[in-house]
């Protein structure tokens, strides 16, 4: 009987040191995936790397490509011409002003009679700027600072091109005398010399001499 007791007394510490093992590899594993567990969800997503990527890649807003606003009002063609920094033809918008105009060229030059040009008009398709210098005669036409038709030098009405109305702002030039500054200049062609116009009936030396140093050929 001592023997079987025994037996049994050895079985039951061979189960318990079994289960005690049997436990201890239990906390281990769970021990072991616990400190593994982080580090793998780490490394399979960063936070914030998605949505900054797709700010940047789709040029949504707060991306850094995105463009100014575009510009309102059809495109127009404007000739400045004169005392400013870049003389040229340049492409401005409906409802730009003669600012702009002045701005798209550079800013007024050295020397310019800025008074001369009312800044704050609108500018309109196929108008052509003269600003001329200080001390030059003001520039004809239907807006201070604006030429008439084919006006080539600052301050001055090129009376080669100019139309009709262009030609009535002269002094003591009306209706009558533009149109026969027109047709001298269609039998004969191009005036050579402002003192052709003396060649023009009605135009003599008292007409001429208010009229020299406002026109050019």
């Amino acid at each position: 009987m001592s023997d079987s007791g025994g037996q049994r007394r050895a079985r039951v510490r061979i189960g318990i040191g079994a289960a005690v093992v049997v436990l201890f590899v239990g906390l281990a594993c769970a021990v072991l995936f616990s400190a593994l567990a982080p580090k793998g969800q780490s490394d399979s997503a960063t936070p914030g790397d998605t949505p900054i990527g797709n700010a940047a890649a789709t040029g949504a807003p707060g991306g850094a490509a995105t463009s100014g606003p575009t510009p309102s009002g059809s495109a127009i063609f404007v000739h400045i011409l004169g005392a400013v920094a870049t003389p040229g033809l340049y492409e401005l918008r409906e409802g730009d002003r003669a600012v702009d105009a002045v701005a798209a060229a550079g800013g007024f030059a050295e020397g310019a009679d800025q008074s001369q040009l009312n800044l704050a008009r609108f500018v309109t398709d196929g108008e052509q700027i003269v600003v001329p210098v200080v001390g030059a005669a003001p520039p004809a036409g239907p807006h201070q600072g604006g030429s008439a038709p084919g006006t080539q030098v600052p301050g001055k009405l090129n009376i080669n091109t100019a139309d009709a109305a262009a030609l009535e702002t002269l002094p003591r030039v009306g209706p009558a005398m533009a149109a026969r500054i027109i047709e001298w200049r269609d039998t004969n062609g191009r005036f050579t010399a402002v003192e052709d116009l003396m060649s023009v009936a009605g135009v003599g030396e008292k007409t001429f001499e208010q009229l020299k140093d406002l026109v050019t050929v």
